[in-house]
C-alpha cells in the first residue's frame, strides 16, 4: 500500500479548453495500472475542445451542472451524483453551464502502448455550445 502525495492544482492548457478550468491528477496509475483520474474544475461557461479516449472515459459530476456534447449534436445536462459514460473512440466534449462553475471527476484509462489516450480536435463553436439540453432520467 502506497499513501499517494497530491500534485498541485494546474491550470488547463488552453490548447485543449476554452474558458478557465483547473485539474487536480488524482491518480496517474504506473504499470500494470492505466488508470487515470482527476478532479477538474471549469468555471461558467468554460469547456474541453472536441476530443475522444482510445479506451473511453467516465465523467462523475460532483458539483454544478455539467454539459457534455457528442457530434450528433446531443448535448446532455448531469447534475451532481450523475455519471456519463464515452466509450471508446466517441468524439465527445465536457464543461460547465454558462452561469456556475462545475467539478467533475475524469476517469480514463491509458493504452498500455504507443496509441494516445487522448486525441483532442478543435474547439466548440458557440452554437455546439449552446445546443439544446437533454436531461438523463434519474
Amino acid at each position: 500500500m502506497e499513501l499517494i502525495e497530491p500534485q498541485p492544482t494546474s491550470k488547463a492548457p488552453a490548447d485543449w479548453f476554452t474558458g478557465d478550468v483547473w485539474w487536480d491528477v488524482i491518480v496517474a496509475g504506473r504499470e500494470p495500472s492505466r488508470i487515470r483520474a482527476n478532479l477538474v474544475r471549469f468555471a461558467p461557461g468554460a469547456r474541453t475542445h472536441w476530443h475522444a479516449h482510445a479506451v473511453g472515459q467516465t465523467l462523475h459530476v460532483v458539483s454544478g451542472i455539467a454539459l457534455i456534447g457528442t457530434r450528433d449534436g446531443t448535448v446532455l445536462e448531469a447534475h451532481p451524483g450523475q455519471t456519463v459514460a464515452c466509450p471508446p473512440g466517441e468524439e465527445h466534449w465536457h464543461g460547465a453551464a454558462p452561469d456556475r462553475f462545475m467539478e467533475h471527476l475524469a476517469l480514463w484509462e491509458g493504452t498500455g502502448d504507443d496509441t494516445p489516450e487522448t486525441r483532442w480536435a478543435e474547439a466548440v463553436t458557440e452554437s455546439q455550445y449552446g445546443g439544446v439540453r437533454q436531461k438523463r432520467q434519474e
